[in-house]
């Protein structure tokens, strides 16, 4: 894990920075967005990154890397609006946003270097379309549990999804990066 922790904050400084502008361009509109809404939102890019790497080709002038970016972030939103719910006044203040974000970003860091001991690296040998199914898969599970209302018998809950999402859409990040 020599260079896991140092390359995720660099992926953190990325989705932050565009998280940041775009909280500066639109504010918080966001806050009116259901967790399922989210959740449909993650998806939808999810479902274009899978699309893409299954023909080989993007029509429209963006890459799977800024899906994988808006996939962190709407991640973050979504655990932000299961921490506060969703609300009709959308206002929340840029600094207590960024806070919020910060705080899920660096919840989803210390849940990722536990796991990544645990299983040794192991999403280092994966293929970019395995992270890309693994996040459509817990995408199926969220929007069952979200059907049940939240509830689940013996399973995780939805935030604990979302972070996992948040991790492996790092890691998809790391690998694109590298790639460069």
């Amino acid at each position: 894990m020599s260079n896991t922790s140092e390359q995720y904050d660099s992926i953190i400084k990325i989705c932050s920075d565009i998280f940041t502008k775009k909280m500066k361009d639109y504010g918080s509109a966001w806050r009116i967005l259901r967790t399922s809404s989210l959740t449909d939102q993650i998806f939808i890019k999810a479902k274009r990154i899978r699309s893409i790497e299954e023909k080989g080709m993007s029509k429209v002038d963006e890459g799977v890397r800024s899906e994988y970016i808006g996939i962190v972030n709407y991640c973050i939103m979504a655990l932000v609006q299961l921490e506060l719910g969703y609300n009709e006044n959308t206002e929340l203040a840029f600094d207590e946003a960024k806070n919020l974000y910060d705080k899920h970003f660096i919840a989803a860091k210390s849940l990722m270097e536990n796991k990544n001991h645990d299983y040794d690296e192991a999403w280092r040998d994966m293929r970019l379309s395995s992270l890309t199914d693994l996040i459509l898969m817990k995408l199926l599970r969220t929007k069952q549990i979200e059907d049940n209302d939240g509830k689940t018998l013996i399973s995780e809950g939805i935030d604990a999804n979302y972070s996992d999402m948040i991790n492996y859409a790092v890691f998809a990040l790391i690998k694109i990066e590298e790639q460069k």
